[in-house]
């Protein structure tokens, strides 16, 4: 059959609809449009249906039944991801699964400091549920307002509170997955020591739907900080936030709950494009920090620790200005502005984005390196550098010459991510730190990783899946 023109089997639809119930099979083009593209608009893609399971046994029933008959499956949660993996094919031959009818928070054990929820949930909404109970769930991203837990945890994301609690990996202790097969993985527990064997559920955080289909998971919460404070700094270089970063990091601890580095550019972006916006020091640097303490013990004592950090800076030199939120209001305000920096760059044309991660002490020596190598590949070409320094992640991206042709310039995407991941290659860093594969970055994994892991990998899958049904296409 013609992978052009081929769709999915009428009858074999029925079947499918028949699990789910008519409601929740959707085959009208306008039900089935915002399933079928992704954020940037980069990937797009076909389906006739699309269908929203109550339960993981109607999960169960989907999957048994696309192994039967070798239909694909692409599981998708919110639809926020950056990479594709959650957009099928142009084939209009796979279905995708949407998890958001399996949303409800199941429990929140205060005496373990657990959540278990359903892959569907919302992560604001988690957050918010937390906070009812006077605990903290950590993982903050852009999307928190539509992304849900278990698109968070297929792609392993990041975000900004990964320098003191770590990625979503960290933050998983148990999972329920169904296999391809349509078997059940129920490994829901609350455990923070198990050595009984492989970590079976580590296989699926990260996989990008590949393997299995998570349906719930078991989150770790944290006691809520009696103190948060949140400062905007203003400093001439990256190796001025390296040494602000290694003292805060040094005096603070696990107390430094925030570190993100942000270049001038993206920030002259926001003030351009979002009139709102407030500068947040009252001369512009071309290097600036937000960096955010938290305490446990009180607020006093988280201002007093940053109070400490910025003096230090100041007295060192390493810091030429800074600010701390006086209230909430504020703190949301510096939040929102860092926020909208991906937002900010659509106007101003064409933009080449890299997620990469170096090690934190090779930041300054790869923003040198990188913005050279930039102006080698397009002269001109606007770098707009953002991102979490505390852990070794930034977006960088790079914005388009002042009035150059958008397409012409999108034409130098390869020779540019070459330019700039030859670099991420040679100090041992990552050209995909928090973002996944999906189908952006699976050609480029495949060439540049070791032979052995790529036969791992797919020993791996052809193990979960081997009708091949599993999001097809991406990641390996």
């Amino acid at each position: 059959m013609n992978a052009e023109t081929s769709t999915l089997d009428p009858a074999l639809a029925e079947r499918f609809a028949a699990i789910v119930g008519e409601r929740h099979a959707l085959r009208d083009a306008a039900d089935i449009t915002p399933h079928v593209a992704e954020p940037r608009g980069l990937f797009g893609g076909r389906t006739s249906l699309v269908l929203k399971p109550g339960s993981p046994e109607e999960v169960s029933q989907i999957l048994k039944l696309a192994t039967e008959t070798g239909t694909p499956i692409v599981p998708q949660g919110g639809n926020t991801g950056l990479v594709g993996g959650q957009i099928p094919d142009a084939t209009g031959r796979e279905v995708i699964l949407s998890l958001s009818r399996l949303n409800r928070i199941r429990e929140i054990d205060l005496a373990s400091n657990t959540a278990t929820v359903e892959a569907g949930v919302i992560l604001q909404l988690l957050q918010e549920e937390a906070a009812r109970n006077d605990r903290f769930f950590p993982l903050a991203l852009g999307s928190q307002g539509s992304c849900q837990i278990g698109g968070n945890l297929s792609s392993n994301a990041g975000g900004i509170g990964a320098l003191a609690y770590g990625v979503a990996r960290d933050l998983c202790l148990g999972l329920e997955v169904v296999l391809p097969t349509g078997e059940i993985f129920d490994d829901l527990r609350k455990l923070k020591k198990d050595n009984t064997g492989y970590d079976l559920k580590d296989l699926f955080v990260g996989a990008e739907g590949t393997l299995g289909v998570i349906t719930a998971a078991v989150v770790k919460l944290y006691p809520k900080p009696k103190g948060r404070e949140l400062a905007w700094v203003g400093l001439g270089s990256p190796i001025d936030a390296l040494r602000l970063f290694e003292f805060a990091n040094d005096r603070a601890g696990t107390a430094l709950t925030m570190f993100e580095l942000i270049e001038r550019t993206p920030l002259d972006f926001v003030l351009r494009h979002f009139p709102a916006t407030r500068p947040p020091l009252a001369e512009s640097h071309p290097w600036n920090v937000m960096l955010e303490v938290s305490s446990h013990r009180s607020g006093e004592d988280a201002r007093t620790l940053i109070e400490d950090i910025l003096g230090t800076g100041l007295e060192e030199g390493w810091v030429a200005d800074a600010t701390i939120a006086q209230n909430e209001t504020q703190q949301m305000e510096l939040r929102q502005m860092r926020e909208d920096m991906s937002d900010a760059q659509r106007p101003e044309g064409g933009s080449i984005k890299h997620d990469i991660s170096v090690p934190v002490a090779a930041i300054p020596e790869f923003i040198e390196r990188a913005g050279r190598a930039v102006q080698e590949v397009v002269p001109g070409a606007r770098v707009v550098c953002f991102g979490h320094m505390g852990d070794g992640n930034l977006h960088y991206n790079i914005a388009q010459p002042v009035g150059a042709d958008k397409d012409e310039y999108l034409g130098h995407y390869r020779a540019m991510n070459e330019a700039v991941h030859s670099i991420v290659r040679a100090l041992g860093g990552s050209f995909s730190a928090e973002h996944g594969i999906g189908r952006m970055k699976r050609a480029e994994l495949l060439a540049t990783q070791p032979a052995i892991a790529t036969d791992l990998m797919r020993r791996v899958k052809n193990a979960f899946d081997p009708a091949g049904i599993m999001n097809p296409g991406k990641v390996i």
